[in-house]
């Protein structure tokens, strides 16, 4: 892929603003969306649109204008979310629906808004940011495990059905990377406290403070990969990032393989007596 027309949601930082600035320098052109319209970022190739993901006209009308300033759109980027804390029983249903509607919602709007115009083209490939909490469930991060889950289960039936029109999908599961997801201007906190998940949940609200600009991962690195994924003539369905990421893999498998191991026998005799 020479130049291609990239919309990328959620540029104003992390992710977002990493992969946005590592395509205008390689040559990319560029729609990239804010929740206010406006960005630190200047560039030739880059045109800012105000977009709040959750509102499915607006994002409508913002595929739409995407599409007439840059003639096409080859790639869309799903990168607009954030962090939820706090035990399942913490979580309000007003923190819990705020929490679908961007990390969910916000993909399933920009998806079905951008289907026509790569269905129209026959090609295009859409890349929803997960984490490695949408493999995997920790303690405190229940409701935010759930919406990403949801994007991947959301994600492999889009690979299934757009196969056929030669649209590509890519799910991003990062590990933990120096960006602003873990700061205050950015994680929520589930408003309700039980004391009772002080050794559970509890130490998960903690840890989000300290953990905040001390991640290993380099954003600057995994955009790369995201990028190079993207060109691949085969790209991955999944692309986990970070030795950390895989490591939470490696355990999560190991566990469903012991679990389906230790019950296969008996919980496969379900059949009808013959």
């Amino acid at each position: 892929m020479s130049t291609a027309h990239w919309f990328v949601t959620g540029i104003s930082r992390g992710f977002g603003k990493v992969l946005c600035e590592e395509l205008l320098q390689r040559g990319h052109r560029v729609v990239g969306t804010t929740r206010s319209g406006s960005t630190d970022m200047t560039h030739e190739n880059l045109t800012v649109m105000q977009l709040d993901v959750t509102d499915e006209r607006q994002t409508e009308q913002v595929i739409k204008q995407a599409v007439e300033k840059m003639g096409r759109i080859d790639v869309v980027v799903n990168n607009a979310g954030f962090g939820m804390v706090g035990a399942v029983e913490e979580v309000s249903t007003e923190e819990a629906q705020a929490t679908f509607d961007t990390n969910f919602f916000g993909t399933f709007n920009v998806v079905r808004a951008v289907l026509p115009h790569f269905r129209a083209n026959r090609s295009g490939h859409i890349v929803n940011f997960s984490s490695v909490g949408g493999i995997t469930g920790s303690a405190g991060f229940g409701l935010y495990n759930a919406a990403k889950f949801a994007v991947e289960g959301l994600s492999e039936a889009l690979d299934l059905e757009l196969r056929p029109f030669g649209i590509k999908v890519t799910i991003v599961e990062p590990g933990y990377f120096r960006t602003e997801f873990l700061s205050s201007g950015s994680i929520k906190k589930a408003a309700k406290i039980v004391d009772a998940y002080a050794e559970s949940a509890g130490k998960a609200r903690g840890n989000v403070s300290s953990q905040s600009g001390n991640q290993s991962g380099d954003p600057a690195k995994a955009v790369r990969i995201i990028i190079k994924a993207v060109q691949s003539p085969s790209p991955p369905l999944r692309l986990p990032l970070g030795p950390d990421c895989y490591a939470r893999i490696d355990e999560k498998l190991s566990r469903l393989k012991r679990d389906i191991g230790d019950w296969r026998e008996i919980a496969s005799a379900t059949q009808f007596d013959q």
